[in-house]
């Protein structure tokens, strides 16, 4: 074909096809430093204030323990409120996470936000520091009893019940949000993670769906034997409590050693 054009309109074709294939570099190398890209992380030494995420549902009042533990150790603590009572896209509670930490830093005069999820809540943190802005404003994101790789309960409401909102579907194991959520890294690069869940949840099964990897992971059993704590309970359990100080604190995060373990 280009043998049978003039010289001139022939290198004009040429040029044309060098400039359309260097396009198609420029767009492919800008994916790959896009992919490979590390954020900085975020300076650990100055703590700003905490936003608390409900779970499912979107009860704030569950999380009154975590909320007068924090207050009553001095720090600044805003209850994220919950959208679409905490039952909807997963992805939208999370620009919503987004807008409350810009509000907190804002008000706060913080660089920086650290932020406790319950339950399903933890999922909207991380979708948050993932996909959501969240990446280079959370400090510490603490995970309590969160579906991190989907909860069976949720399968057996979809399945069974035929009674599963947008949020009770993406809690699915294997649901698209999660195969996306926990693809590549867990624990993407910004703040450090630390996930804690009761071997007896019985709301999340299996309960080490929790478990991220790069994070600092544990179960209240690991330091309580005899706990068996549920679902419910996981937000008033002393070990989660004793744990906020380390997980939200200056020194990197660590299980706690002195608490005071209830009978189980």
């Amino acid at each position: 074909m280009l043998a049978t054009l003039a010289p001139a309109r022939r290198r004009l074709v040429l040029l044309a096809l060098l400039a359309g294939l260097l396009g198609v570099l420029v767009a492919v190398a800008v994916g790959v430093v896009r992919l490979t890209a590390t954020l900085p992380p975020v300076a650990q030494d100055d703590p700003g204030p905490v936003l608390l995420v409900s779970g499912y549902g979107g009860s704030t009042r569950a999380l009154d323990p975590v909320r007068e533990a924090l207050a009553g150790d001095g720090r600044d603590v805003v209850v994220v409120p919950p959208v679409s009572g905490g039952t909807g896209d997963i992805a939208v509670q999370a620009r919503a996470l987004d807008r409350a930490a810009d509000d907190a830093m804002s008000r706060f005069d913080a660089g920086s936000v650290d932020v406790v999820g319950y339950s399903a809540g933890g999922v909207v943190a991380r979708e948050w520091v993932r996909r959501a802005g969240g990446a280079g404003k959370a400090r510490r994101v603490l995970s309590v009893g969160s579906p991190q790789h989907g909860t069976s309960v949720a399968e057996l409401a979809a399945g069974v019940a035929g009674r599963c909102p947008t949020a009770c579907r993406q809690l699915e194991p294997d649901s698209t949000l999660l195969r996306a959520l926990n693809a590549r890294d867990e624990t993407p690069d910004g703040p450090r993670f630390v996930s804690v869940w009761s071997a007896t949840d019985e709301v999340v099964v299996p309960p080490d769906s929790a478990r991220l990897d790069g994070a600092v992971n544990l179960t209240v059993q690991s330091v309580c034997p005899g706990a068996r704590t549920s679902h419910a309970d996981l937000p008033a359990d002393p070990v989660v409590l004793a744990l906020l100080d380390s997980a939200l604190g200056v020194d990197p995060p660590a299980a706690p050693t002195d608490v005071a373990c209830a009978e189980g």
